[in-house]
């Protein structure tokens, strides 16, 4: 299976799971070894590449700030592109400059996706249950790209991907295996960094800090 087939699968589910009037944000940067996979929970339609209008990259955070902080804190983007995102409004990001990020983004050699694909008009929560149906295309998806190691955003993208209960705050650096078609990938579990988590932030760069030193 490619990274296109698994998309057509996302669309099946975002018709299920997301708004109609949107379109699913599948993933995004280095698909062949990267360094680094960020796994995030779900796009909201302040993406606008969810529009259905929109015919650039379906990847994740286009048009979005907050995110690129961390990005740039952690040196996966460059100095130049992180001020010309600072400098747009969210209306402001055009297909071919979506395109430049995640070049940029290719180039550090760091993949982002999320473990849902079902873009939301807006932030709310979605139950377990929804994510799981996701959960065997995400791993189809990451033995396709093969990173060297996997962050999970948040507490229930870590405890449905990692299939155990995980608390952020009592598990960082942690390291947990998962296995995904007979190999093992490294994964660690930190703090999700935007909206109601944003004031850990901090702590989620200290952390992935810490585990690419380690790791790569």
């Amino acid at each position: 299976m490619t990274l296109e087939e698994l998309n057509k699968e996302y669309d099946k589910l975002q018709i299920k799971y997301g708004a109609e009037e949107l379109d699913s944000i599948y993933n995004g940067g280095c698909t062949r070894n990267p360094d680094v996979c960020f796994v995030f929970m779900n796009p909201t339609g302040r993406n606008i590449a969810s529009l259905k209008s929109w015919k650039g990259p379906k990847s994740p955070w286009i048009g979005t700030k907050n995110i690129w902080n961390l990005f740039y804190e952690l040196n996966v983007i460059d100095e130049e592109i992180y001020d010309n995102i600072r400098n747009k409004k969210g209306s402001e990001w055009t297909e071919e400059f979506a395109r430049l990020v995640y070049e940029n983004v290719t180039k550090h050699k760091i993949f982002i996706t999320n473990l849902g694909k079902c873009t939301q008009v807006d932030a709310r929560p979605l139950k377990d249950n929804v994510f799981i149906n996701y959960l065997s295309l995400l791993e189809k998806e990451i033995e396709i790209v093969n990173p060297k190691v996997i962050i999970l955003f948040g507490n229930q993208v870590s405890s449905i991907f990692l299939n155990k209960k995980i608390s952020v705050s009592q598990v960082r650096k942690q390291l947990f295996i998962k296995e995904i078609n007979s190999k093992n990938y490294n994964c660690y579990s930190v703090y999700y960094p935007v909206g109601n988590g944003f004031f850990n932030i901090d702590k989620a760069i200290e952390d992935i800090k810490w585990i690419i030193k380690n790791n790569i």
